[in-house]
């Protein structure tokens, strides 16, 4: 028998309400998510994430990953928090990220000149070299994604991530949490 004032984790499975109303591997009522923007930006970035790391997945780097890399091959020598404002990324769930590009011989860093603190971000030869692979995979799969747009759509549906992008980075919480460094 059951406490009354037992938490609902704490009650055991024949004790819970009951589950029988939908089958377990049935199909999924998503009710208001199914038309939420940010419940379709997710899964369409997962859906993104899952079709990139397929094509690179001989490279051993994951798509976020391919993005730092190619945002350092075009900025050789960019500072952390530059890099970080380019990626909507907190400064401290980077820092993870870049440690593991350089254990891996594909960035180096060096101290900024001009301010002590900072730290200067260059890919190295064998990032170079990375980068050139993971830049063949991201242009597959930006081909394919570019498919399910004409031109005109695609132009459109840019400017409305764009816009929802700058909406979202204006008005927020200067202590929002930033994305867990695991999901890239």
């Amino acid at each position: 028998m059951s406490k009354p004032d037992a938490a609902p984790d704490d009650a055991r499975p024949d004790e819970a309400a009951p589950c029988a109303e939908v089958p377990a591997d049935g199909p999924v009522r998503l009710g208001w998510l199914g038309d939420a923007i940010g419940y379709n930006l997710r899964l369409a970035q997962d859906a993104s994430f899952q079709a990139f790391s397929a094509l690179a997945g001989e490279t051993g780097l994951r798509p976020g990953r391919y993005a730092l890399m190619q945002l350092i091959g075009d900025n050789p020598g960019i500072g952390q928090t530059a890099l970080s404002a380019a990626v909507g990324r907190d400064k401290s769930t980077l820092t993870p990220l870049l440690n593991d590009l350089e254990r891996r011989g594909l960035i180096a860093r060096a101290p900024d000149p001009h301010d002590r603190r900072g730290r200067r971000i260059a890919l190295t030869a064998a990032g170079r070299a990375k980068l050139a692979q993971l830049a063949a995979c991201a242009a597959r799969h930006d081909a394919r994604l570019n498919a399910v747009f004409a031109p005109d759509e695609r132009a459109q549906f840019l400017n409305h991530l764009k816009r929802l992008t700058e909406a979202l980075t204006r008005d927020a919480s200067p202590v929002a949490p930033s994305r867990p460094a695991d999901e890239d």
